[in-house]
């Protein structure tokens, strides 16, 4: 975990969550615009990604591995003692979902990016149920994900950063595959356990990754106050990569100063 100030006097703190097979450092880009729009920042690696571990990569015992160290880096936003917000990219976004359905937290608003709550490609009928079995006796066993970088976003920068990335993830286990199912599928089952706090979902809208069908449908479901959903209609999976990523966080951070707004104490 990894904090950073804000520029000039702190309004409020993100806690940026990144998505399946990567790292926060793909990230500086989006952590600086916050940093420069007056928001610390808080984000680090999930366990068997990044520089977490050189042994398990793309491995998981439990999704709940995911879920433990995101209340970390909350934890340390609180000590701020400013508005908190999530920002969940697909599996991060999933992480954020399946953390606020098992705990209360004091978070001011909650931002999903592309959110993982259904594929595009599942594996077929066979495969998958191989996975159930060898998950009981070889859960360790890695797979080839096939997910190309070119399938995540339209900016030829990214996919050439991408392309020359170690820590990128290529190979994940059976267990990791199984607990991914698993979240998304008590996601949905767990929906009225979903805090009444401000949500913005962004999609999108040509996401070839994440099926956005099952985004639209977790959100139609979700009984709270005030939601949001925002379709990106031309963009891949990776929102904040794609070439119309400045107007994109420019609708995330209009949607975090509207809630420093309306808050009931004065920042």
């Amino acid at each position: 975990m990894r904090k950073w100030g804000a520029e000039g006097k702190a309004r409020g703190v993100i806690v940026i969550v990144h998505g399946a097979m990567e790292h926060h450092g793909r990230y500086r880009w989006l952590r600086d615009m916050w940093v420069l729009s007056g928001f610390h920042v808080v984000m680090g690696d999930l366990p068997g990604q990044g520089l977490t571990t050189r042994t398990h990569r793309g491995h998981i015992d439990s999704f709940d591995e995911y879920v433990m160290e995101v209340k970390k880096w909350i934890q340390e936003a609180v000590t701020y003692r400013l508005p908190v917000f999530l920002l969940g990219h697909s599996m991060g976004g999933l992480t954020v979902i399946r953390l606020l359905q098992e705990e209360k937290q004091e978070i001011a608003g909650v931002i999903l990016s592309s959110p993982c709550l259904g594929l595009v490609n599942y594996p077929p009928m066979p495969v998958n149920a191989l996975s159930v079995g060898l998950n009981w006796i070889a859960p360790e066993l890695k797979v080839d994900s096939h997910l190309d970088v070119d399938l995540a976003t339209r900016n030829p920068d990214a996919i050439d950063r991408a392309l020359n990335d170690s820590l990128l993830i290529t190979k994940v286990s059976v267990r990791w595959y199984r607990e991914l199912l698993k979240a998304m599928k008590e996601a949905f089952t767990n929906i009225s356990k979903f805090p009444d706090i401000p949500l913005l979902v962004m999609q999108g809208g040509d996401d070839k990754i994440v099926n956005k069908t099952d985004v639209r449908n977790w959100f139609d479901e979700l009984v709270i106050s005030e939601k949001l959903y925002k379709e990106w209609s031309k963009c891949y999976h990776e929102i904040f990569n794609e070439p119309e990523r400045e107007m994109i966080f420019d609708y995330a951070k209009n949607f975090a100063e509207l809630r420093l707004r309306l808050l009931p104490y004065k920042i």
